[in-house]
Formats: structure tokens, sequence, C-alpha cells
């Protein structure tokens, strides 16, 4: 058994996909890393949790196409809505679909970061820490990076 660093202790994070199986990979390495994950199978339950623990999360993790509401919808509702909005929670897009301009087109919109399915496994929370250097409170982060 080897070491995994808890980088992410203490942080709660929630991930909306309605794939299962994506969902669990990003659950365990998550959870491996220290956070505690909250999980959506659709926007519109995902809309809910964020509402319900907005003042937790530290950022949420959305497939951009879902039944009920699809990552577009949800990211418009939370930008929408001056409860949510306040807590300036980073929303990071998720798709299985990605073309040529997908990737410019979220962060244009407003997704924080833009990632692709399948996972890597390997580099899936090192690839989280990086963005959230930019977003966050550096010191700290770079620290967990090193140790990723």
């Amino acid at each position: 058994m080897f070491n995994v660093p808890r980088v992410l202790e203490n942080w709660q994070v929630l991930v909306i996909d309605d794939e299962v199986d994506s969902i669990a990979l990003m659950c365990t390495l998550l959870e491996m890393h220290g956070a505690t994950v909250y999980t959506a199978s659709n926007g519109e339950e995902g809309l809910r949790l964020i509402r319900e623990h907005r003042s937790q999360l530290k950022f949420v993790i959305t497939d951009l196409q879902m039944p009920k509401i699809d990552g577009w919808q949800l990211l418009r509702e939370v930008m929408s809505d001056t409860s949510l909005s306040l807590y300036n929670i980073p929303i990071v897009a998720l798709t299985a679909h990605a073309m040529v301009g997908d990737r410019e087109r979220a962060v244009a919109a407003g997704f924080e970061y833009f990632l692709t399915k399948p996972i890597d496994a390997l580099t899936f929370v090192s690839d989280l820490l990086r963005l959230f250097i930019d977003i966050m409170d550096v010191e700290p982060l770079i620290e967990a990076l090193d140790s990723v």
C-alpha cells in the first residue's frame, strides 16, 4: 500500500455527472486525497446540492451533457442566482465530446476550467490543483501540488 497525500483535506466538492463510472472514479480520486464529495446524477439535483452546500463547497465539477438541466444551464442558473454567485464557487466543465473551440467556449461562458473524459487518474488531482493555484490562496496549494 502506498501513502496518498491528503491535499484536499477539509475540502467539500460536488461532482455532477450522469455516468456512474465517471462519478465513481472522480469520487475515489478526490476522497483518496481527503475531500468530502457530494454527487448528483443530473443538473437539477446538482443545483439543489449547490444551494444546500453553497457556503462549504470548494468547487463543482459538472458534465456538460446531462438530463433535466445540462452543465451549461446549471452554470447560468448559478451565475444568475445572487444567493449563489456571492460565494464564487469555481465550476469546472467536464465532457466526453470535446471539439475544437469547446474549451474556449466553456471558459468564455464562465467555467473556471475544462476537463475531458475519460478522466486521467494519474493527473486528475494535480490538474485541479494547478487550476486552483490561479484562483485561490497560492502557498498551501503549491505545497500540496509538490506532494502529489
